[in-house]
């Protein structure tokens, strides 16, 4: 397989336990290598390191970011996707944006990524797939034909040579929960609370600066803080292959962010089966995944752009 990830199954009845590995309900003697394994892997799937410097700075239009989680955020709830496809989505975005430079002045071309990331998400973790037509919900200022937006699935996939089952908190969250809770497997209370706080931690650009596994554990601790009192030394003692200042750091910001938004925040917790399910059966699939085809239309009331040529990655 492309990066090693897979396990193979016996039947494809048994997807859910062998193609999707869980880090959950697992022995213990696989979960720690395992887990371990994708720690030395997650940076692989992150943007580059000055990134969140140039958004900052503002080298890098921050609303182009918060544009496409906007649009992003509501075809996500539109169709009611579950949390590791949002979290996918932009991860691509945040990927490509940090290595390919967008045409200045072309909003259309901020949607067009926008709509391409959220596609391929869809297509790796989504049981159903609307159309890319279909997807551009929420009255965008554009709409594009297909065969448009499969030329941008086509290059991000090249830009991201294909590394498309990216490593998100989702990934981690069951294992930490368990090891900070004596190895008892996590509630379900634990789970769609942690959820929450990752969807909520999308939204800005202050998490980026964290790996995924940071992320979780910081989640991890703080769902546990709020039902029990913790001690953070022994919780932490529990993620040993996690650096303790990061996740001490991101422990901070998710505090913070808990008291600035308040706890209400479960309509942002999917709940389709799809999205209760990803969670308990995390994926740890392929890269070699077939992008499927995208439909056209020929109908819609909205307008449609010119449609613009991807040649050489480039717009042209």
């Amino acid at each position: 397989m492309a990066d090693g990830k897979s396990v193979e199954c016996a039947a494809p009845e048994l997807l859910c336990n062998h193609t999707t590995k869980s880090a959950f309900h697992d022995d213990g003697d696989f979960v720690d290598p395992f887990i371990r394994l994708m720690i030395e892997r997650e940076k692989e799937y992150l943007p580059k390191t000055d990134y969140i410097r140039k958004l900052r700075s503002g080298e890098l239009d921050m609303s182009v970011r918060r544009d496409a989680y906007e649009w992003i955020s509501k075809a996500h709830a539109e169709y009611n996707f579950g949390a590791i496809c949002i979290c996918l989505a932009m991860n691509y975005f945040d990927r490509f944006l940090s290595v390919y430079d967008l045409p200045t002045g072309k909003t259309w071309a901020i949607q067009l990524v926008a709509v391409a990331c959220l596609s391929l998400a869809a297509k790796m973790e989504e049981i159903e797939v609307p159309s890319t037509v279909d997807l551009q919900v929420g009255e965008p200022k554009f709409v594009f034909e297909g065969k448009t937006i499969q030329k941008m699935e086509l290059l991000i996939l090249g830009i991201l040579k294909w590394k498309m089952q990216a490593y998100t908190p989702c990934s981690f969250m069951d294992h930490f929960l368990k090891k900070i809770n004596d190895d008892e497997v996590p509630s379900w209370p634990l789970i769609t609370r942690s959820i929450q706080l990752i969807m909520n931690t999308i939204k800005g650009i202050h998490f980026l600066e964290f790996r995924p596994s940071e992320i979780a554990a910081a989640v991890a601790m703080h769902v546990l803080g709020e039902i029990q009192a913790t001690n953070i030394d022994k919780a932490m003692s529990g993620f040993m292959l996690v650096e303790k200042e990061r996740a001490m750091k991101c422990l901070e910001l998710i505090q913070d962010l808990t008291t600035i938004s308040g706890t209400s925040a479960a309509s942002n917790v999917p709940q389709s089966p799809n999205g209760v399910l990803e969670v308990a059966c995390l994926s740890y699939k392929s890269d070699e995944t077939t992008v499927q085809s995208c439909s056209n239309s020929s109908h819609t009331k909205r307008r449609k752009v010119d449609q613009p040529t991807l040649e050489s990655g480039e717009f042209k």
